[in-house]
């Protein structure tokens, strides 16, 4: 039987017209992209519709950029979107799945390029059997030599301090990244759970997952922030993800994402791409290391073997390079 969608009588767009508990309240019924709960972070914006749900969005240079999937039935996303462009007929949108991509080309003409890839894995499958995860039990083994110990905590006094140390090694020093995923000092933070790893009782190391939610039900966490000191290199991180899965396989809680890996791509360019975009995009994920490391990010993620899922930004011109400048600086990533 063919759904009938009914919408509430009259709805009207507020600008920033829920209530937190309101917005919490979407975010808990319809939060199931992995960055949903990312649009909670300090400076955002929202397009509200009572009875349907949100869109989260930033401005940068006079460009509005959307984050993610609008926070609501997916059902709702084309007359949310119509809603929306009424009001921001010039809006781009970064970090969205395939549906709204589709709705977006059919009926605004927009082209919807591949940004990126999301990782997903089965929890109740995981398991350190493999080649690719090699690495991984490498990383578990010498941990446990050196003493490391990973455990649950809610108390956050050195994050800043790790944080800091963590940042001025990376390529884009000044900040850290923003937009893409929400900053450290969130004010925002129900139900994300915090992970540290010790060495003689000191932290050294953490990953903060923040919950995804289908119907009011956590079904997947997914590690947003990750720091460790400068002298522990990249194992630690295998090690506090391991800790996190097995503990959230315990619990019953589903899968596990693990968020963006950005301008990890298909080789395959659809329909609805920009051809110039993503040779611009092929030659920054190639030659671009030195603002951020996308090919690290893409080793590390690939080795736990999960389902690979596409992601894409959408946009108005086949060439946006000044839109594209603004998305990195408001990410801080230049």
């Amino acid at each position: 039987m063919e759904k009938v969608l009914t919408f509430p009588a009259g709805a009207v767009a507020e600008e920033s017209g829920f209530s937190h508990s309101e917005r919490v309240a979407c975010l808990k019924e319809h939060g199931a992209h992995s960055q949903s709960f990312s649009t909670m972070q300090p400076g955002m914006e929202y397009f509200d519709l009572p009875g349907i749900g949100y869109i989260a969005f930033m401005k940068r240079w006079g460009f509005k950029m959307v984050l993610a999937d609008p926070v609501c039935d997916p059902a709702h996303f084309e007359f949310i979107i119509d809603k929306f462009l009424k009001s921001h007929p010039t809006a781009q949108f970064v970090q969205v799945t395939k549906p709204v991509v589709d709705i977006l080309r059919r009926k605004y003409k927009y082209y919807g390029t591949q940004f990126g890839s999301e990782i997903r894995i089965d929890l109740q499958k995981w398991n350190l059997k493999g080649g690719k995860k090699q690495v991984i039990r490498t990383a578990i083994n010498q941990s446990a030599t050196m003493g490391v110990e990973v455990r649950e905590s809610h108390k956050d006094d050195h994050a800043e301090e790790i944080s800091r140390s963590w940042i001025k090694t990376r390529a884009c020093s000044r900040q850290e990244i923003r937009f893409l995923i929400r900053p450290l000092k969130n004010d925002y933070k129900e139900n994300s759970r915090h992970f540290y790893a010790y060495l003689k009782g000191k932290p050294v190391a953490f990953i903060f997952f923040d919950p995804i939610y289908e119907g009011n039900r956590i079904v997947s966490y997914v590690p947003n922030i990750s720091r460790s000191c400068p002298s522990f290199k990249q194992g630690l991180w295998y090690v506090i993800m391991n800790h996190a899965m097995e503990v959230f396989k315990q619990e019953g809680i589903p899968y596990l994402d693990l968020g963006l890996v950005p301008l990890m791509v298909a080789d395959e360019i659809e329909p609805q791409e920009s051809k110039l975009l993503r040779k611009i995009t092929g030659l920054i994920h190639e030659k671009g290391n030195f603002l951020f490391n996308f090919k690290g990010l893409e080793f590390a993620k690939g080795r736990f073997q999960g389902t690979v899922g596409r992601n894409y930004c959408c946009h108005r011109r086949s060439t946006p390079l000044f839109s594209l400048l603004a998305l990195l600086r408001m990410t801080g990533i230049i």
